[in-house]
């Protein structure tokens, strides 16, 4: 028979803490709790099995539950020696959610089941106090009836506010027990005034009506809205924990609290948390009373006068002491804990691994390490690799007050607000006037990047996390919010609308780049703070990680940050983001309008002194690290404009008739562009764009080179090869400059020439195009287009409904796919290394910033990744975990040491 509940309690229990996808986060915890000898209420946990069963039954559950619970809630009641609606002796039991991550307040609770009108007068007998007990069930009818029966709270808080009037007292507390007594009887009439019917009496009824609306509530918008938010998969569904309620609410020997082992927001090796004597859980957390400090030492910090439990209950504060040494000591991380204290006897209701800031999250892990309590390993695995880049921007003040209209994706992290403009020289002419900016656009092209860097960030209501907003942004060090389609921009009135808000230019706007949240006004802003703790994580991690981290840069300013953050090269050059800027663009577009070979060397050469001089910067800045730069890769038609007023001012700055640049953008104008005439493509119909780039690169070697004491590593990487021929004649072309700057400078210098892998064709033919590329790199971007036949640009219109209906569990432009590009892309380095054993291989799209797909790399087998320079630290800290996590899964499968194979399998081809 399956089994469908699992007990807990009397220092016993059938689950463990690793059983959290079966028992649910708060079950998993209460098992190992009482297993492990702490006072944990008795009780029994639905497992996540159950919540599943009932959403594809229509609702219904597995037709042994019934039995199953029976016997449990027997079991409970012979561990209390109490009985479950009983008159004389009754047994009450809380019902709370817990799904295997944790979704604090997400889904409903139900506490004081049980009772009714004979119950009541069993508690106040028992208990020897009227009072407690009618608090309780004035308690319970108000919460089943919320959370069960679905009548809206503010119906029983009315009530509520006019006894206490009526008393002539403010809090609930010093309510009489004749006063509670009236207030059961006004909500049960509250009841029967809405719903036409009593309040359910029978304890049985209430108990399966509050685990149905407990597994009911997996499904309300709050809780979908939160797994949207975190990646939380639908069909994990929730468990229900059934429990013996413990009272913090019979008198002032009780108590009930939340705590923290550690100070959540800083890190500190300090208890952190609140109580109140005489109250139940809700009203620590609904802020109804003000709550008091465990400890003496925060009481001073904060300057209450109100006593801690430390002064209090001196003994149970002793007792709660250690049992937060023991909870650190066996789950090896700091600890969210709940507790009640009843008639001075602690007991322990949950804990959980507890939720920082990302300061507090390197500031614990390096102390618990440094304690010996972790490993520099295990401290290394407790983070995760996002929270780095929490600190490497502006946040948006936690305490600040914020109006949100607008939710797009959270493209590149921080925060920031400022005038609203809506072109990029609009951003350039106010941010010269001192004014901070964000720039608004529909979508953005390569012809914005000035806008992108004079901004202070940048929303667009197209586009997806890989969209050119997100891209450069990201590689600037930029808050973007991408794709915000509630919001509708009016160029020509130069403004946004969404809903009834109105925007226009000039007035501040507020972005939050890590949350996609957008909101009118300024909102204030927390500096990022790199503490000890990170440099220190840094460094574990760089002893850890196989893998090599570059960055994708193209400006000095780039550059210099990437290596700031510890980067170990340059592993793409994208040598068209310098050509948009000033008389770089006018030389660009004359030589795209050239009508012949020698009007287009002509603008070459003025092209050949800008980028040799940028080349020779980056090479300086790397001091003899790789630098990686990819020949022009973007067709030719992004460099020229589309609207009439700009070709005319296109024409008058290179100096040719407006017809000629009107008949050039038609015949530049392509059906499908990012399968058309660019890449490699382009530089076989103008090997004379080749030949120039070639040249900056190996002049710029050269006159590093006799300068600096290391030599510069030069990597000239042939973009969008489909096949080997092409990469031979580019690969000559390449060769020959070399040749001639050799002869010329009277230098020699080291060169790699290699191509990016970014077709299927090319994955393919990977063994044959070894034969003459020096390292492969992979641009997992168009891979994952042309692997997927999907445009980056436009999935995001229709890819949450695929997550949404499971049928991919996350954005293939976001997170590497293993099973299809991670396959093409594992087959390319198992033919290339067999060629050429060993060549040099790492990736370069947007994916080498993201740990999920850092993991994949590793499991490949690549030499680096390469991401934006703010991704930096994350990709190291990524790195190291991965690398750990092979060798964790290695050490499972042979206890005798083995040689890591250079490639491993992914996929099941």
């Amino acid at each position: 028979m399956a089994k469908w509940v699992y007990n807990f309690g009397d220092g016993k229990a059938d689950g463990r803490a690793e059983m959290k996808n079966l028992l649910g986060g708060k079950g998993a915890n209460l098992a190992e709790m009482a297993s492990i000898g702490l006072p944990v209420p008795p009780g029994f946990t639905l497992t996540t099995e159950v919540c599943t069963h009932f959403y594809q039954n229509d609702c219904n559950y597995p037709k042994e539950l019934t039995q199953q619970v029976e016997e449990a809630l027997a079991l409970v009641q012979t561990r209390t020696g109490r009985v479950f609606g009983d008159s004389t002796n009754p047994l009450l039991v809380s019902i709370r959610s817990g799904a295997r991550a944790s979704m604090p307040g997400m889904m409903d609770t139900v506490l004081n089941l049980g009772l009714n009108d004979q119950t009541v007068e069993a508690l106040a007998k028992k208990s020897g106090d009227r009072r407690f007990a009618f608090d309780s069930y004035r308690r319970f009818v108000q919460m089943y009836s919320d959370v069960v029966l679905g009548i809206e709270i503010n119906h029983f808080e009315k009530h509520l506010e006019r006894a206490k009037e009526k008393r002539g007292v403010k809090q609930d507390c010093e309510l009489l027990p004749e006063d509670l007594e009236k207030l059961v009887k006004s909500y049960k009439a509250v009841v029967q005034l809405e719903l036409g019917e009593e309040f359910p009496e029978d304890p049985n009824a209430q108990l399966w009506g509050a685990i149905g609306a407990v597994f009911n509530s997996w499904m309300n918008q709050r809780a979908k809205t939160y797994r949207q938010l975190h990646d939380i998969p639908e069909w994990w569904g929730t468990a229900v924990n059934v429990q013996a309620m413990v009272f913090g609410n019979m008198g002032n020997d009780c108590a009930t609290g939340v705590a923290f082992t550690r100070d959540p927001s800083t890190g500190t090796n300090e208890f952190y948390g609140e109580f109140l004597v005489n109250a139940q859980r809700e009203d620590v957390v609904a802020g109804i009373r003000t709550p008091q400090e465990l400890t003496i030492k925060a009481r001073k910090s904060h300057g209450s006068e109100l006593p801690s439990l430390e002064e209090v209950m001196p003994s149970i504060f002793k007792e709660l002491l250690s049992v937060r040494s023991q909870l650190e000591a066996h789950y090896k991380d700091m600890q969210d804990i709940e507790f009640t204290i009843q008639q001075g006897k602690l007991y322990m209701l949950q804990t959980r691994n507890g939720k920082r800031t990302a300061p507090a999250a390197l500031q614990i892990a390096v102390d618990m390490a440094k304690e010996g309590l972790i490993s520099k390993s295990q401290a290394l695995m407790s983070l995760k690799p996002d929270l780095i880049d929490q600190l490497l921007h502006p946040t948006l003040d936690p305490k600040a007050k914020k109006e949100v209209i607008a939710k797009g994706l959270p493209a590149s992290p921080g925060a920031a607000g400022g005038k609203v403009v809506f072109s990029a020289d609009e951003a350039v002419r106010r941010s010269k006037d001192g004014d901070k900016v964000i720039l608004v656009r529909i979508e953005t092209s390569p012809d914005d990047i000035h806008g992108l860097h004079a901004a202070e960030g940048v929303l667009t209501t197209r586009g997806g996390m890989t969209s050119h907003a997100a891209v450069v942004a990201r590689g600037m060090g930029r808050p973007c919010v991408a794709g915000a389609g509630g919001i509708t921009v009016d160029y020509t009135a130069a403004k946004l609308t969404v809903g009834s808000v109105t925007v226009s230019e000039g007035q501040i706007l507020t972005i939050d780049g890590s949350t996609g949240e957008v909101m009118v006004g300024e909102v204030p802003t927390v500096p990022p703070q790199l503490s000890g703790s990170f440099g220190i994580i840094m460094e574990w991690a760089d002893e850890a990680r196989d893998m090599k981290v570059r960055a994708n840069a193209e400006t000095p300013a780039d550059a210099r940050q990437a290596k700031e953050f510890g980067a170990e090269g340059i592993g793409l050059v994208r040598t068209e983001h310098m050509f948009f800027e000033g008389q770089r663009i006018v030389a660009m577009r004359q030589m795209i309008l050239a009508t012949d070979e020698n009007d287009r060397r002509q603008a070459l050469e003025k092209l050949l002194v800008m980028q040799r001089e940028d080349i020779t910067e980056l090479f300086k800045i790397m001091d003899g690290m790789p630098v990686t730069v990819r020949l022009l890769d973007p067709p030719l038609h992004e460099f020229i404009p589309h609207t009439e007023a700009e070709m005319a001012s296109v024409a008058k700055a290179a100096g040719v008739p407006l017809d000629r640049v009107r008949r050039r953008a038609a015949e530049l104008q392509e059906a499908n562009p990012m399968l058309g005439h660019r890449g490699c493509r382009l530089a076989i119909t103008y090997p004379e764009i080749c030949e120039m780039q070639a040249r900056a690169i190996f002049e710029a070697a050269a006159e590093v080179g006799r300068t600096s004491k290391k030599l510069p590593v030069a990597e000239v990487m042939v973009p969008l090869v489909a096949t080997t021929e092409e990469l031979k004649l580019l690969k000559g072309v390449i060769e020959k400059t070399a040749d001639a700057v050799k002869k010329e400078q009277g230098i020699t210098f080291t060169y790699k020439v290699g191509t990016m892998i970014e077709l299927p064709r090319a994955a393919l033919q990977a063994g044959k195009l070894a034969e003459m590329a020096e390292f492969f790199s992979f641009g997992t971007n168009d891979l994952t287009q042309t692997t997927y036949g999907l445009s980056r640009d436009d999935a995001g219109s229709f890819l949450p409904e695929y997550k949404a209906k499971g049928i991919v569990e996350q954005d293939p432009f976001v997170s590497l796919d293993p099973d299809g590009v991670g396959e093409l892309i594992t087959m390319a380095v198992q033919r290339g290394r067999s060629t050429r054993p060993d060549m040099k291989m790492g990736i370069c799209g947007e994916h080498g910033g993201d740990p999920a797909s850092i993991e994949i790399c590793e499991r490949i087998g690549l030499d680096y990744v390469s991401c934006s320079p703010f991704r930096v630290p994350v990709a190291r800290l990524a790195a190291a975990q991965s690398a750990l996590k092979t060798q964790g899964e290695k050490a499972k499968q042979s206890s005798t040491k083995a040689t890591k194979p250079r490639v491993q399998n992914f996929g099941p081809w």
